[in-house]
């Protein structure tokens, strides 16, 4: 297998960016989906727009509970419109969960003050059955979390279905068994445009905010070791479906 650097995964990245299918360094592949008949699906996809389509396979509007015990619904209220980062981990992990958590932390306070403002972090736990909203919000507190981040619950289905619409899961029962499988890598994406995307959480956090600030903005400023990776498709000029633009991107490299 090819060496993965901060070189190569810049160009993973931006490989990934709107794919269905791509595999992640974890064995997670971005909106992967497990084998259903196809008579399931009941997709009419004449009649379907990409965006739809993938909110349908992908972004179930699900009930969660956020660790101010407020219901939202996954997509309509946390999704739509908007710039993410999002994350599987559970309260009561000891290896994987703090160490991506600790990372993020200091991503929230590189990306300066836009995360609650243009672009939303989500943390959705592993163990509904054991983390409730003050068991999340116990955690958010312990490891610094800042304000615009959100911690959530939910139903055991609801986030099981979530988790495998995300495309967290292996097909092998014993792997995707274990939570910390589903806890290494970070969902990066901007819903109107479809632009969706991995980065490994357990990388340096500067890179995190790079690969973010990537994907988050249009035309592209983040960079990583002075390469910017170029994107002629997408020029959001103006507003798309009511979603505000960005101010000036933070700078994450000296």
């Amino acid at each position: 297998m090819k060496k993965i650097n901060r070189r190569n995964w810049l160009a993973a990245a931006g490989a990934t960016t709107a794919a269905v299918g791509v595999t992640g360094l974890t064995g997670t592949t971005l909106f992967g989906q497990e084998a259903t008949p196809a008579g399931k699906h009941n997709y009419n996809f004449k009649n379907l727009s990409p965006r739809e389509l993938i909110q349908r396979r992908h972004l179930p509007n699900v009930e969660l509970i956020t660790q101010d015990n407020k219901k939202v619904h996954f997509y309509t209220d946390l999704v739509k419109d908007k710039r993410v980062v999002i994350q599987f981990m559970f309260a009561r992990c000891k290896d994987i969960c703090p160490i991506i958590t600790h990372n993020l932390v200091e991503v929230q306070r590189l990306l300066k003050g836009r995360v609650g403002s243009d672009i939303f972090f989500y943390s959705i736990t592993l163990s509904p059955e054991e983390d409730s909203p003050r068991d999340l919000k116990a955690f958010a507190k312990k490891h610094g979390v800042g304000s615009g981040w959100t911690f959530l619950t939910g139903k055991p289905d609801d986030i099981l279905l979530l988790r495998k619409s995300l495309g967290f899961f292996y097909n092998n029962p014993k792997e995707d068994a274990d939570r910390n499988n589903h806890s290494g890598m970070v969902v990066v994406g901007t819903e109107p445009l479809m632009r969706w995307a991995m980065c490994q959480g357990g990388a340096a956090p500067d890179w995190i905010a790079t690969v973010i600030q990537t994907e988050a903005d249009a035309p592209l400023t983040g960079s990583v070791d002075g390469i910017k990776q170029a994107d002629l498709a997408v020029r959001m000029k103006g507003p798309v479906n009511g979603m505000k633009q960005p101010g000036p991107a933070a700078h994450v490299h000296k």
